[in-house]
């Protein structure tokens, strides 16, 4: 049997700030954020299976991201918990998420991955994640790295 690989991408608005740095980004700014998330698994073979053929319904991959990450990180503002904004953007504004970690790139991907592991269904893995934080700039994530 062939283990398949299937991908989705999300796109999602957000902004952040980086607390303390030392260039731009320190500033409130936003992204057109970009999550592609693929799954690793074995396409059903089950003639009584209305996935037939599947490793995973695309619809509900969708779903899982949707409900888990987009519904709660598009339009937000992502902080650091000691971040001098952060008291009063909280009281301001309901879409702020606050961080004990520095909402880079790369630690809001491995949020991410965090949230998603869990949730998947056990006929599939996480195999890669990768967030695009402008066109030209991501971070990855593969399983078989960890």
């Amino acid at each position: 049997m062939n283990r398949i690989r299937l991908t989705k991408r999300f796109d999602f608005e957000a902004a952040h700030a980086l607390t303390g740095y030392d260039g731009a980004c320190r500033h409130i700014h936003g992204h057109s954020y970009v999550l592609h998330v693929t799954v690793s698994g074995y396409p059903s073979t089950d003639p009584t299976d209305p996935k037939l053929g599947m490793a995973m319904d695309f619809g509900t991959l969708k779903r899982i991201v949707a409900e888990n990450i987009i519904d709660r990180f598009d339009h937000c503002l992502m902080l650091r918990t000691d971040s001098p904004l952060a008291l009063d953007a909280k009281r301001e504004y309901e879409r702020v998420e606050l961080f004990d970690f520095q909402p880079t790139c790369e630690n809001i991907l491995l949020l991410f991955v965090e949230i998603l592991r869990h949730r998947l269904p056990s006929s599939v893995c996480l195999h890669r994640m990768q967030l695009n934080e402008t066109s030209a700039s991501y971070a990855e994530w593969y399983a078989s790295d960890q």
